[in-house]
């Protein structure tokens, strides 16, 4: 099949190259000029494990191509799919505006029969607001469906080659038989549902994932109170099969693209029909404040931060992307410069991160090129992403080189620091030591 991907962020670039590994024909088209340009030279724009090596191969085999010419996009494929932005608005809303342009411009470009199908993470109905954009535009028959994504920064290109679901929305038997040839290759269960619901499902599951890490860190912070460890609490909740083990790792809250955004945009769509979603605005409340918990473990060794050096490691949201899109990093980091006006010594590393940061955090901080450059005759270290260049370190050596070893482990992903020398706070963690230390 030959299917035109209309936008080359995270969603559409990774699910574009994707199917042309299937062996489908792909064009990618994208306003911006110089993200084309590096792809037409098989420089990847994102960090993403694995996507690189697989433009590079489908390219050269020549069922994988760029463009910015949207117009020729749209005319060389039986498929368009739509995968630019859709950012929240200061009120919680999608901001549709990027949606709209591309379904302007295929109404003005489409000549034959094409099936229009919104990738991109919209509210539910905005499979009618595209048709009727194209249709102010054309006669010619054309479908429109929704097929979400369900992609992890960091492993996408193994969520589209394996993941473990495809859902397809339509109301055209003619649709459906068209993406259901395009997504056989795959070998991945299909679900075929009606429009509105697939593009519910979407923000449900994130919702629902954004929830499970809220509730486990709403536990954390209890554990921490009433002498229990997280880490057990998860074990035992998570054997049992109603409940699964996955997104109970207690820690600061999560980040990214997708689960902030989402969140508020199923509040957004259920406003819009008079409906109260208490349970997401709490949990959104929830993860607002969960990063604070950092710095106050860190208040809670030193109560004066003036002056103290402290180390940052890891700067974005999650492993395996260099994207820092409502990172805590940037947070904890805004809020210590602030809380000392200045008066503290903050370095940071990040092995793939640091050049995004540069132009994010306040110009005081020191970029690091190592764990062990960042620790140096630092007061305190805080893991805030769990990178396993971080979390393979032999801590236990490494941190003599401190100053003062203190460790803040804010994703629970160390074990075994029971060393009396040094002092390790995890989130909603028993075993550790505390040590006020007034210096």
């Amino acid at each position: 099949m030959r299917i035109a991907m209309i936008g080359t962020g995270y969603v559409g670039l990774t699910t574009g190259v994707c199917y042309s590994e299937m062996g489908h024909s792909v064009i990618c088209a994208d306003i911006d000029e110089e993200k084309i340009r590096q792809l037409q030279q098989n420089h990847c724009p994102i960090y993403e494990p694995g996507l690189k090596e697989l433009i590079i191969k489908n390219s050269s085999k020549g069922n994988l191509s760029f463009t910015t010419d949207i117009e020729a996009a749209v005319n060389f494929s039986d498929i368009i799919m739509i995968a630019v932005g859709t950012p929240s608005l200061p009120d919680g809303s999608v901001d549709m505006s990027f949606i709209d342009e591309v379904a302007h411009k295929i109404g003005q470009s489409i000549k034959d029969y094409k099936v229009i199908v919104n990738k991109s993470t919209v509210p539910v109905g905005s499979a009618d607001r595209v048709r009727k954009i194209v249709q102010s535009y054309i006669k010619t028959p054309f479908d429109v469906a929704s097929v979400p994504e369900f992609l992890r920064e960091g492993s996408a290109v193994k969520d589209v080659l394996n993941g473990e679901r495809i859902v397809i929305g339509i109301d055209s038997e003619k649709a459906k038989d068209i993406l259901i040839k395009v997504h056989e290759p795959f070998q991945i269960p299909i679900q075929v549902t009606d429009i509105r619901s697939a593009e519910l499902i979407k923000y449900a599951a994130n919702s629902f994932l954004a929830m499970k890490i809220s509730f486990i860190n709403e536990i954390a912070n209890l554990a921490e109170k009433v002498g229990a460890d997280v880490l057990e609490v998860a074990k035992g909740i998570g054997s049992d099969s109603r409940i699964g083990e996955r997104f109970l790792n207690a820690g600061i809250g999560f980040g990214g693209a997708c689960f902030p955004k989402d969140t508020l945009g199923i509040i957004n769509i259920a406003e819009q029909v008079g409906h109260d979603f208490k349970i997401m605005k709490e949990v959104i409340n929830v993860n607002r404040k969960q990063y604070m918990r950092i710095i106050e473990h860190l208040n809670a060794v030193y109560p004066n931060l003036y002056g103290k050096t402290v180390s940052i490691l890891g700067l974005s949201f999650k492993p395996n992307t260099n994207d820092l899109r409502e990172a805590p990093s940037i947070k904890i980091i805004n809020d210590l410069v602030k809380n000392t006006n200045g008066n503290i010594r903050i370095r940071v590393y990040d092995p793939i991160s640091m050049d995004e940061a540069r132009g994010v955090l306040p110009e005081i901080v020191k970029y690091c090129y190592s764990v062990e450059e960042a620790i140096v005759d630092s007061d305190a270290a805080i893991i805030v992403t769990e990178w396993k260049e971080i979390v393979e370190q032999d801590w236990k050596n490494l941190s003599r080189i401190m100053k003062t070893a203190v460790i803040i482990d804010g994703r629970n992903c160390l074990e075994g620091m029971d060393d009396d020398s040094i002092t390790y706070l995890g989130i909603g963690r028993k075993n550790y030591k505390l040590k006020i230390i007034n210096l």
